[in-house]
């Protein structure tokens, strides 16, 4: 068997495994479903008469796919923390598997979770007035890039897991910078109204450009009194969405695997 092939197969078994521990952590699943169901709600209804109405509620549903699976990697990194600290990965050192296969398994597990979020949360978006209205090719796209969204988001909440020195303190460092991340960003309201540096961090944040590439693939026009920005990653928000996401696996896998071979080692 390659190398590709090894790892392929390991990796599916340990998130196979994972998914099937959902089931003594119903908990889990019931907060990462509700989460996003809850902000739609929230912010459509009580922000959004004062926003735009009907038009901010269309508008919000691109900030929300972007926000939704961004705070799923707290569970990745909570996830994986567990595992430290009950010895299930001291268990997977014994097996003959590639150490990247336990990490890329708690990711491609999440990335199913994120799948079924990403299903809920349309569905809410339909009741409150969201519409796709670009073309179907397009609205399969804005889903691929959210759940490459997600992909890359897990893989920051795999690092911050492996950092962490127990449970408690991954689930407090893997929400810390979910907010900042998410909230200063586009991903609600448009960055034409921010300070100077804060639009300029807004702008080039990799929420926003998400959240805009979703909102041109599926259609969505901002309100009127939302203008977008001129800004380059604004314009471009599909390229740099996509090229966001690419980095930030590449740096995120590789330092988390970096850490796990650590950890194992020592």
């Amino acid at each position: 068997m390659t190398g590709l092939r090894r790892l392929g197969r390991d990796a599916s078994i340990v998130a196979w495994r994972n998914l099937l521990n959902l089931r003594r952590t119903p908990g889990s699943v019931i907060a990462a479903l509700v989460q996003p169901v809850m902000f739609v709600l929230l912010l459509a209804y009580v922000f959004g008469g004062s926003l735009g109405g009907a038009g901010y509620r269309t508008f919000l549903m691109g900030g929300i796919f972007a926000q939704a699976v961004t705070f799923n990697a707290a569970f990745t990194a909570l996830g994986l923390a567990n595992d430290m600290d009950k010895g299930i990965v001291d268990r997977f050192r014994a097996l003959p598997m590639p150490r990247l296969a336990v990490l890329l398994g708690r990711t491609l597990s999440d990335l199913v979770m994120s799948a079924v979020t990403l299903t809920v949360t349309s569905l809410c978006g339909l009741l409150v007035g969201w519409r796709i209205t670009g073309s179907v090719a397009d609205a399969v796209l804005a889903y691929l890039l959210v759940l490459l969204f997600a992909f890359a988001m897990s893989w920051v909440g795999a690092a911050i897991g492996l950092l962490a020195r127990s449970v408690e303190v991954a689930q407090s460092a893997g929400l810390i910078w979910l907010f900042p991340v998410t909230f200063v960003s586009s991903a609600f309201v448009s960055t034409h109204t921010m300070p100077g540096p804060l639009r300029t961090v807004a702008e080039w944040n990799p929420v926003s450009a998400t959240a805009t590439a979703v909102r041109d693939l599926f259609g969505n026009a901002p309100p009127v009194g939302m203008p977008e920005s001129g800004a380059w990653p604004v314009v471009h928000a599909l390229p740099y969405a996509l090229l966001c996401a690419a980095v930030v696996v590449a740096v995120f896998m590789a330092a988390s695997l970096a850490r796990f071979r650590r950890i194992t080692l020592g």
